[in-house]
């Protein structure tokens, strides 16, 4: 990886994460400065993984001092921080940086217009399953990103999970899908988990008669070159069980609940763009 310093503004479940995928490939703890909100959090950090960490509890301008000298920043703050810490930190930020955002909604021409005009930015998606190396992450540059800061992009990412390369207009749509996604599988877990439960079932055994049977689902589709459609019809024999039960949610339009829910999420996504 050709990043020589990074600094990651926020502490948050994403920034570390990223943080720990970083670290876990080799990159040195000594190279890498993390913001955090409370100086207990800053201290701890510190202390468990090597790196620097500068609180905005012991100082306000933790996030500029931060990123002096990084060659590539990544923010992980809300959304509806990201343009003003960008306004924040640019007078700090090395001429030639890349500026990498993982927030849903804001798009590369608001954080290029917070920035120098030599500054880089990326916008990414990343997906929780970071935090066990399993992310999904769309990348889409901005105007400014040349092919190496791009690599070097997708070389981080790569350290929590697969990423794929879009053009803007697809990243809020994707935001829907995998950003949103693992939400409407836990979803599917409770709910299940308590059909369990009303069938009978304590609830921990419960638990992982459900939890187990999605782990090991996904895993077999990892491993087999069928499609999902093909795997459940293996499951579901002519007139047995499984059908029966296939056959309710079909009659109750799954798919279209589905294209509705991500339509929602898209509509929002698109709202928090516009400033709302």
């Amino acid at each position: 990886m050709n990043i020589k310093r990074i600094a990651i503004l926020g502490s948050g479940s994403m920034g570390t994460a990223v943080l720990s995928g970083l670290l876990a490939s080799g990159f040195p703890s000594e190279s890498v400065t993390i913001t955090t909100k409370s100086a207990a959090s800053a201290t701890k950090l510190a202390d468990e993984l090597g790196v620097n960490a500068i609180s905005l509890e012991a100082d306000q301008a933790a996030n500029q001092l931060a990123v002096e000298g990084a060659d590539v920043v990544l923010v992980a703050v809300k959304p509806a921080y990201v343009v003003e810490v960008l306004q924040e930190a640019a007078g700090n930020l090395n001429h030639d940086a890349l500026v990498i955002s993982v927030a849903a909604g804001i798009t590369t021409e608001s954080m290029e217009a917070a920035l120098p005009s030599s500054v880089a930015v990326v916008r990414s998606m990343p997906n929780t399953p970071a935090i066990v190396g399993r992310a999904v992450t769309g990348v889409a540059t901005g105007s400014r990103v040349s092919d190496d800061q791009l690599e070097n992009a997708l070389e981080l990412f790569e350290t929590v999970g697969r990423v794929v390369v879009l053009p803007e207009s697809q990243i809020d749509a994707l935001s829907t899908i995998s950003g949103s996604g693992p939400a409407y599988v836990f979803y599917l877990i409770e709910q299940l988990t308590e059909a369990a439960q009303n069938m009978g079932f304590g609830e921990d055994i419960a638990a992982m008669l459900v939890e187990e049977t999605f782990a090991g689902a996904t895993e077999l589709l990892s491993a087999s070159n069928q499609s999902p459609a093909q795997l459940r019809k293996q499951v579901t024999s002519p007139n047995g069980t499984t059908m029966q039960a296939v056959a309710v949610l079909e009659k109750a339009e799954l798919a279209k609940v589905f294209t509705k829910a991500t339509e929602a999420a898209l509509a929002r996504a698109r709202e928090i763009a516009a400033g709302k």
